[in-house]
């Protein structure tokens, strides 16, 4: 049987026991899958100053037998608002490795590269996923000054790849 969707998942880094988004910061998989709020919200000052966040999440293969070939990330659905932007980055990290922890949400994880790519052809290559194992992508938010607010600031990232039958 070839691998499923549900066995793609996006889990959160910072520690085999994270619950918290907030401190998916690089650093061990987490066992936990990340849901629809990976950054936190907005703050005034950050609305009106401008702001920019980073977190770490791993695309985990979780079948148990077969690899994931040739996959690619990229973002489906960026911000709805026009004051805010995602943008994706491989983790230097090889397969099924640890990547590296910044000190803080605002510290840019060092040798990564970010682009918006919003289609599977200009995705990012995470290439080949055994079973099992998993390739850290890191998510920058950027807010820009003077940023209106806005309920519902989501997004869609989007793994894709190939599965022996």
């Amino acid at each position: 049987m070839p691998i499923i969707t549900s066995e793609i998942q996006y889990r959160l880094s910072g520690g085999a026991a994270n619950a918290d988004p907030l401190l998916s910061l690089g650093g061990i998989k987490s066992a936990t899958a990340f849901g629809a709020n990976f950054f936190d919200d907005v703050t005034s000052a950050q609305s009106a100053a401008g702001s920019v966040e980073y977190r770490c999440l791993y695309v985990h293969n979780n079948n148990a037998t077969l690899i994931y070939q040739n996959a690619v990330i990229w973002i489906q659905a960026n911000t709805p608002s026009v004051d805010t932007t995602l943008d994706i980055g491989i983790g230097t990290s090889a397969i099924n490795g640890v990547e590296a922890a910044t000190a803080s949400e605002t510290v840019a994880p060092t040798g990564v590269t970010f682009s918006a790519p919003t289609a599977f052809g200009a995705g990012l290559v995470l290439g080949s996923i055994p079973a099992g194992q998993h390739r850290a992508v890191w998510v920058r938010r950027t807010v820009n000054a003077g940023a209106a607010a806005i309920n519902s600031d989501t997004y869609t990232l989007r793994a894709q790849g190939d599965t022996a039958a």
